[in-house]
């Protein structure tokens, strides 16, 4: 663990030198500050980070929180905008939005096309099966031959699981399928989330069970995205993790959502 923390160090190290070396004026922070509104990008199906309820549409969630408190700190308008794992990247290369908030993991492809403030959250890669399965019911049942494993496109679990498969199949599942879905019809056999994401869905069905790794298999951090190059954007993003893991804001919205386990320090 301490080795895969220093390698997460020197690949944080490189991508603030990569953005600092080709940073420009403060270009979205100047338009925030100019247009008085913060645009940012959300994946809504992300439960307990960025969730909109499909009844209501009232959205809830970490980030949801993080995102009203840091327009509240920066005295501007919040809007959220629709976005995934998928187009996360061109959505913030377009200006679609200022600020990516949805518990993004930092992996080194994303860090070479973006840039990132501090983390805040790390989360291990965790597998949901159903309570009745008799092909998957504990970890070492999943890499094996004919097992089918699903994956959301674009997620940091379909990369390491590509990397990670041997014998299993992988299933890449683009919306609008999900993975609930996929899993429930018999079209894979299990898929694989992330702690924020499996939490939620074993404690809202009756259905769900939640495979924890025997030990740890691929630990990322996550924090929040942007356009790289903006040095002035980047340093507000960090100085506002710093304040709320000092004030205690962080902590609190962690515990509300059931997720003070995997809060960076």
């Amino acid at each position: 663990m301490s080795q895969r923390i220093h390698r997460w160090n020197l690949w944080l190290l490189l991508a603030c030198a990569l953005s600092c070396l080709g940073a420009t004026a403060g270009e979205v922070r100047d338009r925030v500050q100019s247009q008085g509104e913060m645009k940012v990008c959300i994946w809504p199906d992300y439960q307990r980070i960025s969730f909109r309820d499909p009844r209501s549409g009232q959205l809830s969630g970490l980030d949801i929180d993080l995102a009203t408190a840091l327009a509240s700190d920066l005295q501007t308008t919040l809007r959220f905008v629709d976005s995934s794992f998928v187009t996360l990247v061109h959505d913030l290369h377009t200006n679609r939005c200022d600020v990516a908030m949805f518990g993004i993991a930092m992996l080194p492809q994303r860090m070479e096309q973006l840039q990132f403030s501090t983390p805040y959250l790390q989360s291990d890669v965790y597998a949901v099966t159903t309570r009745t399965s008799r092909i998957v019911r504990q970890w070492r049942d999943i890499d094996q031959p004919g097992v089918l494993v699903g994956v959301q496109a674009g997620t940091f679990m379909e990369h390491v699981m590509r990397q990670r498969l041997q014998h299993a199949s992988l299933l890449s599942i683009g919306l609008p399928q999900t993975r609930e879905r996929e899993l429930m019809a018999g079209r894979v056999d299990v898929f694989m989330t992330d702690y924020p994401y499996g939490r939620a869905l074993i404690e809202n069905t009756d259905w769900a069970a939640l495979l924890t790794p025997p030990a740890p298999f691929h630990v990322l951090p996550y924090a929040h995205a942007s356009k790289p190059g903006d040095a002035e954007w980047r340093a507000t993003l960090d100085a506002f993790v710093a304040r709320i893991r000092n004030d205690g804001r962080l902590d609190a919205a962690a515990r509300r959502h059931g997720l003070e386990s995997i809060v960076l320090r």
